[in-house]
C-alpha cells in the first residue's frame, strides 16, 4: 500500500476514533487554537473596512516585523496565511463557538446525539441540565424540533445543532419517541446554561495510580482538575497518568494554572514575548493539589499549544516523565480581536518559551500548504511508526538544552517525549477504513448492540467483556446490508481492532466518557508504558 494511502486511512480512522470517543455534541467538534483572553474591542462590520482594520491590527500587534504594503490587496485568508499558519479569521458562528467551547459552558438543553438512519438518537443527557430535568433520556429519538420534522431527512449537522441550541430562557418543543414507547410524545424544554467539564475522565488505574484525561484548556480546567484530584486522593492516588493526547490547546492561563498544581512556589512555567509584547513571565504561586507524587504526561502529534506549555514545563523542571510521540509544535500565542458583525481575528502576538528558553514552534518557512502537511510528512518518513524514537539532526545540532538533572531536551519542533511509543497501526487497512468512513461500526453499536447489553453488566465485566460470536455474525450481516463488500483476508487482520472499537463504543454509550477511557486504556500501549515508567 502506498504511504500516502496509508496516511489517508489513518486520518480517516483518527476522525472515526474522535467520533467514537464521544464527541457527538456540537461544542465537542471544535478545535481549540490556543490564545490569550480576548480584548473587549470592536472593529469594522463590513469586509472592505475589515481588511483595512486587520492590516492596522497587524501593524500594531503582530509578533514580528511585517511589510504591511505587501498585504493590501489580498483576500483576508490569503493575507493571514502570509503571516503564519495560526493567525486566522473566524466568521461569526465560528468565533462564537470557539469562545463558548473554551468558557466551559454553552446555552442549550444539554444533550449529546448521533444521526442514526436519518434520525437524531440521544446518546447522552447531561446530568442536571435542562433536558435531564425535563425527563429526556438516553435512547430517545428526536422526530421534530419545533415545527421542523427532522426524522427521515438528511439535514446538515449544523442545521440540527442550530435548531436545538439557543439562548438561555428560550423554549424548544421536541417530538420524542421514547425507547420502548409505541407512540411519540411532545416535550417542551426551556434552554439554559449547561456546564461542560474539560476533564473527560478521572479514575483509578490500579491501587495507587490514577488516570485523568483533559481534552482542552478552558476557563475552568484548573478548577475541574482540583475537583478530580481531590476525589482520586480519597481512593488512594499517589501517582498520576495525565493524558493530553489530541488536546489542541486553549488558554495560556489555563495551562499555567494547571502547572501550578504540580510545582513548588516561584518556579518559572513559561514566558511569552513578541515585537509589540514585552516579555511576560508566568511563575507558580504554590499550594497545588499534586506537588508531590509521580507524574507521567501523555502527548502525541496532535497535542499542541497549551498542552505543550504544560508538558514543556514538566520536562524542563524534571517534574514528570513525558510519554508518547513528539507533539505538534505550536509555540505561537494568539489574541482575539472582535468585529462588530460577530466575526473575529485571532492574531499571533507573541511566542512562548519553556522555562529553559525553548521555542516549541516548528518551522513554517516553506509556506502554509507545507505546514498543513507536516504531520503527513512525519508519517511518511516513519517518525510516527518507528520502533525507536527519531530526533531530527537539525534539532540535535542547534536546539539542545539540559535540565537540572542532566537530561537533554530539544526545541524548535514540539516536545520530544522521554519515553517514545510508536503509533500502533495493527489492523489498519482499506476494509477497516471503509467501515470507519461510513460509520458502520458506530451505527451497529447504536442500532443493534446497545439493546443487547446493560450498563450494569458492562460495568461489572468491563475488564473481561468481549463481543460475542453471535454479535460478530450479526455485524457481518449489517455490513452487507450497507452494501459494503467484505474482504475476508483484510477482515481477519482487522478483527481485533474491530472487536475493540465495538467494545469501547458500547461502553461510551452506556457508561459515558469514563467508560470509554476505562475500556480503551485496557489495551492502550501508551498508558501501559506510562504505568511502567511510574514504577
Amino acid at each position: 500500500m502506498k504511504k500516502s494511502t496509508r496516511f489517508n486511512i489513518l486520518i480517516a480512522i483518527t476522525y472515526s476514533v474522535t467520533l467514537i470517543g464521544g464527541m457527538y455534541l456540537g461544542y465537542r467538534f471544535l478545535k481549540d487554537q490556543g490564545f490569550k483572553v480576548e480584548r473587549p474591542v470592536h472593529y469594522a462590520d463590513n469586509n472592505a473596512k475589515k481588511v483595512e482594520d486587520i492590516i492596522h491590527i497587524i501593524n500594531k500587534n503582530y509578533v514580528d516585523e511585517v511589510n504591511a504594503d505587501s498585504l493590501q490587496h489580498l483576500p483576508i485568508d490569503s493575507l493571514l496565511h502570509q503571516l503564519d499558519p495560526h493567525s486566522m479569521y473566524l466568521p461569526p458562528t465560528k468565533a462564537f463557538e470557539l469562545a463558548e467551547s473554551l468558557e466551559g459552558n454553552f446555552e442549550g438543553i444539554g444533550v449529546e446525539y448521533y444521526i442514526l438512519n436519518d434520525t437524531l438518537l440521544v446518546t447522552n443527557v447531561v446530568k442536571d441540565g435542562p433536558a435531564f430535568l425535563a425527563g429526556m433520556k438516553q435512547g430517545d429519538k428526536i422526530l421534530k424540533i419545533d415545527s421542523t420534522m427532522v426524522s427521515g431527512r438528511t439535514l446538515p449537522r449544523s442545521e440540527m445543532v442550530g435548531k436545538i441550541r439557543g439562548k438561555k430562557g428560550t423554549p424548544v418543543q421536541l417530538l420524542l419517541l421514547h425507547q420502548g414507547a409505541a407512540a411519540p410524545s411532545t416535550l417542551t424544554i426551556k434552554r439554559g446554561r449547561v456546564d461542560v467539564s474539560s476533564i473527560d475522565a478521572a479514575y483509578m488505574l490500579n491501587t495507587d495510580a490514577a488516570y485523568i484525561r483533559i481534552s482542552k484548556f478552558g476557563a475552568n480546567t484548573d478548577r475541574d482538575f482540583v475537583d478530580a484530584v481531590r476525589m482520586l486522593k480519597t481512593r488512594g492516588m499517589k501517582k498520576l497518568v495525565l493524558d493530553l493526547r489530541d488536546n489542541g490547546g486553549g488558554y495560556v492561563t489555563a495551562a499555567t494554572g494547571l502547572a501550578n498544581q504540580f510545582l513548588a512556589p516561584e518556579k518559572l512555567i513559561v514566558y511569552t514575548e513578541g515585537k509589540h509584547e514585552p516579555r511576560t513571565d508566568y511563575y507558580t504561586t504554590g499550594g497545588g493539589e499534586f506537588e508531590q507524587g509521580k507524574l507521567a504526561v501523555l502527548i502525541n502529534e496532535n497535542s499542541a499549544s497549551a498542552s505543550e506549555i504544560f508538558a514543556g514545563a514538566m520536562q524542563d523542571l524534571d517534574r514528570g516523565i513525558i510519554v508518547g510521540r513528539r507533539s505538534f509544535g505550536k509555540g505561537l500565542v494568539q489574541e482575539q480581536f472582535a468585529f462588530d458583525d460577530g466575526s473575529a481575528l485571532n492574531l499571533t502576538i507573541a511566542r512562548y518559551y519553556t522555562p529553559l528558553g525553548r521555542s516549541i514552534q516548528k518551522s513554517y518557512k516553506k509556506g502554509y500548504a507545507a505546514y498543513q502537511k507536516e504531520l503527513e510528512d512525519r508519517f511518511n518518513d516513519g517518525e510516527l511508526t518507528a520502533k525507536t524514537v527519531r530526533v531530527r539532526d537539525s534539532l540535535q545540532k542547534a536546539n539542545a538544552y539540559v535540565t537540572h538533572s542532566g537530561k537533554k531536551v530539544f526545541g524548535g519542533g514540539g516536545i520530544q517525549p522521554d519515553v517514545y511509543v510508536k503509533l500502533d497501526t495493527t489492523g489498519y487497512n482499506k476494509f477497516y477504513a471503509t467501515l470507519a468512513n461510513k460509520k458502520i461500526l458506530i451505527d451497529f453499536v447504536f442500532d443493534v448492540l446497545a439493546d443487547r447489553y446493560t450498563p450494569a453488566y458492562l460495568n461489572q465485566n468491563l475488564s473481561t467483556f468481549a463481543i460475542s460470536d453471535a454479535d460478530f455474525k450479526d455485524l457481518l450481516k449489517y455490513i452487507q446490508a450497507k452494501n459494503v463488500s467484505i474482504d475476508n483476508k483484510q477482515l481477519m487482520v482487522s478483527k481485533p481492532l474491530i472487536y475493540n472499537d465495538l467494545k469501547v463504543m458500547l461502553c461510551k454509550y452506556h457508561l459515558g466518557d469514563i467508560g470509554y477511557y476505562r475500556a480503551n486504556n485496557l489495551t492502550d500501549n501508551v498508558v501501559k508504558q506510562a504505568l511502567n515508567s511510574l514504577q
